[in-house]
């Protein structure tokens, strides 16, 4: 996954010549608590933050006179792994980064939110359309194969009996998520299926000979 399959495209725009008040306005109304500031390419030139704005008495005051210079400000380019966006953010302890293009022009922002957000629904996934997948890597081996050899791997890690049937009755109702809690973690989850993968392949091969 990339920065730009997190990013929000219809970020809030604010320029240098507007003054702290209009900009306060214009936060409020989109709820940001902060904000890049670009010319009139639409290339970032500073950062604005509530905070800045909270402390400043007069607000006629423009932006080019409050804002963040670029060289403070955390940025993100658009093809970055998205794991890039997720440890800047705890690292540099920010609400939101400004994503940008090769030329240097803001084309999105990444908020700690949309983070939240898409680690929500890949948490929603079912676990029957991941085996699916996986089904369809392993290129040859067919599903009831697959399953069997799932039910074989249950057995050798949790003691339970269970049919490729009720296993494929199991994960049609299971999401990623709570297939990780019922794991252990991520890490047991994929040695789970890798296991999974190389019993199944080692009950074709055997079949064959």
């Amino acid at each position: 996954m990339k920065v730009k399959e997190l990013m929000d495209t219809k970020f809030l725009r604010i320029y240098p010549d507007y003054t702290a008040k209009k900009t306060i306005e214009l936060m409020y109304r989109k709820k940001r608590y902060s904000t890049a500031v670009l010319d009139n390419e639409d290339k970032l030139i500073g950062w604005v933050m509530s905070i800045d704005l909270a402390l400043i008495d007069d607000k006629t005051k423009k932006i080019e006179e409050i804002m963040h210079p670029l060289e403070d400000v955390i940025t993100l380019h658009e093809n970055d792994p998205a794991r890039d966006a997720v440890v800047k953010i705890v690292e540099y302890k920010v609400m939101s980064i400004p994503v940008l293009n090769n030329e240097g022009k803001v084309v999105g922002m990444v908020r700690n939110c949309d983070i939240t957000k898409t680690l929500a629904k890949l948490y929603d996934i079912p676990v029957y359309n991941l085996f699916k997948t996986f089904e369809k890597e392993l290129k040859g081996i067919t599903w009831d194969e697959l399953m069997e050899a799932a039910a074989v791997v249950t057995k050798h890690t949790t003691g339970e009996d269970i049919s490729a049937k009720e296993y494929e009755k199991r994960i049609e109702n299971t999401t990623f998520g709570q297939a990780l809690w019922a794991c252990g973690g991520l890490e047991k989850f994929f040695a789970g299926l890798i296991k999974i993968g190389e019993i199944a392949i080692a009950r074709r091969v055997a079949k064959v000979r």
